[in-house]
């Protein structure tokens, strides 16, 4: 019982807060208790199909191809792939979460997926484009040559800080 108190502790919190700030503050109120719902709503829709994918993930593709393509052993081939899938990717950054944690149980380096994650977050080819037509293709090429080498070095320098053999697993740091 208290694990699970202590795990939906947040989502309590912002309950708690959303109600308070209804009976304090009406207007304000209704607005966060409106975000709120909007925001858990759009992650209901999303997260069950990522999950479905994550699934698929887990049972179509072979550890041995994980660790091959992105694993401690790919070297530049890694970042590029990670890279490249991450730029094709589809929906908030918080549907890549499921998917870098099956591919770090797969075998992927942990640079390589928060390479993933640093490009899912900021460099996808729908956003690219719109970039391109609202910012201009020049402003777009600058972005772009600044955030590949520093969602990168982020990648390496997370790595490094954290641990090559380890990943954040629920708050503690556990073996792969």
């Amino acid at each position: 019982m208290k694990e699970h108190l202590k795990k939906y502790s947040l989502f309590m919190l912002i309950v708690v807060i959303d109600l308070i700030l209804r009976w304090r503050v009406p207007t304000a109120g209704s607005t966060a208790v409106s975000s709120s719902i909007d925001y858990l709503v759009e992650m209901l829709l999303f997260i069950p199909p990522v999950f479905v994918l994550v699934g698929l993930l887990d049972v179509w593709v072979p550890r041995k191809i994980v660790e091959k393509h992105v694993g401690p052993d790919s070297g530049a081939k890694g970042v590029v792939i990670s890279i490249l899938v991450a730029t094709a990717a589809a929906g908030p950054l918080y549907a890549g979460f499921p998917v870098a944690d099956a591919l770090l149980k797969k075998g992927c380096r942990l640079a390589n997926a928060v390479i993933f994650l640093g490009t899912w977050a900021t460099i996808k080819i729908p956003m690219l484009m719109m970039e391109i037509k609202f910012m201009g293709p020049s402003f777009a090429l600058t972005r772009l040559i600044l955030t590949v080498p520093a969602v990168i070095i982020i990648g390496y320098l997370v790595e490094k800080i954290v641990g090559s053999g380890k990943r954040l697993k629920q708050g503690k740091m556990k073996r792969c």
